[in-house]
């Protein structure tokens, strides 16, 4: 059952078009994210959601009832900032207490409201804290303590990690996407790190200009995206543009390997789609099999276990690169010959 749907949606500023008919429906206890570069559209999108901006045209359900002329505190929806706001003057179990004071609950549920979700959050043993009191990583808890403590349909987030230093938010999407579980609640999630979205969504929706490119589970988004774009942004890879032939994809004057290239008309024009762990590297040509191609090294690039090497394809005028085991890369200089191959079947072809 669908909790929140997002029908025709549609927004402008001073002429500009910021979104353009979206249209998405949010399953019940489901988290997604939407994904995208700055500029795109996302937080207008989650603010159309929150009420703190009404849509031009379309309109927003909860439950199946239409909330778009709502005002934000009527709409059943928790929120959580990227700036965490909350209020300077209170304790930390004074601002998840916030909520439930302002719904009229009565004492006693306040404060069994307020100690169960900040000990749901971890930090019951910093309860009697003001925020100044708190690290970033602390107050961003507790800005989700209290956006879930009125038991909102939806909870919101605006990429509530963004000033958080890196092993903090990776210790921190994995308790939120903990959390989510455990309450149950259907969450919406905006971002920009790829890596964030993939790791904790039920799907991922990528927009792009204002328009929604792909949404779908993250595994389908990172194997098979819908567009260059999606291939683009998604992970790491190249996009080569060419034609297609029998056999592959002609490039240049390289033929490169790809057998979904037989459905396509000779002499289409298509984008391959190639990632780093395809490829796959070889002294000689013998090794590398009779489709092994031809390529100098470009430059190598240590990431810890693995080292990413960026080649240059005799024939096609394009770099790819491949990820190898940092102890196989330690064999290779910038310069060096190789002979590179990949299976047919693991590219993906795109229209163009």
């Amino acid at each position: 059952m669908a909790v929140l749907v997002l029908s025709g949606i549609e927004k402008g500023f001073a002429g500009r078009r910021v979104l353009s008919g979206i249209a998405l429906s949010f399953a019940d206890g489901e988290f997604v994210s939407l994904l995208g570069p700055s500029g795109c559209g996302k937080t207008t999108l989650l603010r159309i959601i929150a009420g703190f901006e009404r849509a031009d045209q379309g309109a927003v359900l909860i439950d199946g009832r239409d909330v778009s002329a709502l005002a934000p505190d009527r709409r059943k929806m928790g929120m959580v900032f990227q700036a965490y706001s909350l209020f300077p003057n209170m304790t930390a179990f004074e601002n998840v207490r916030f909520g439930p004071r302002m719904q009229g609950r009565s004492l006693t549920e306040q404060k069994e409201r307020a100690a169960e979700l900040l000990a749901l959050v971890g930090l019951e043993p910093h309860r009697d804290k003001y925020p100044h009191q708190l690290s970033g990583g602390q107050q961003q808890r507790v800005a989700l303590a209290r956006a879930l403590a009125v038991r909102p349909a939806v909870l919101l987030l605006d990429e509530p990690l963004s000033a958080l230093d890196a092993k903090v938010r990776v210790q921190l999407r994995e308790e939120i996407r903990r959390i989510q579980r455990e309450t149950g609640t259907t969450t919406v999630f905006v971002t920009h790190d790829q890596e964030e979205a993939l790791s904790i969504s039920d799907r991922v929706a990528v927009m792009h200009e204002g328009t929604l490119r792909q949404v779908a589970v993250p595994a389908v988004l990172y194997r098979e995206p819908a567009d260059a774009f999606v291939a683009r942004f998604i992970g790491a890879g190249a996009v080569l543009a060419g034609r297609a032939e029998a056999q592959g994809v002609r490039v240049g004057a390289a033929l490169l390997p790809a057998s979904a290239a037989a459905a396509i008309a000779p002499g289409g024009e298509v984008e391959l789609f190639l990632r780093p762990e395809h490829i796959r590297l070889a002294s000689d040509a013998g090794t590398a099999t009779a489709a092994g191609l031809p390529a100098a090294v470009a430059d190598l690039t240590f990431l810890g276990s693995f080292t990413r090497v960026r080649l240059t394809l005799d024939g096609a005028g394009v770099t790819v690169a491949a990820d190898l085991p940092s102890g196989e890369a330690d064999r290779l200089t910038p310069g060096a010959r190789v002979f590179a191959w990949w299976d047919a079947a693991s590219p993906r072809i795109l229209p163009r």
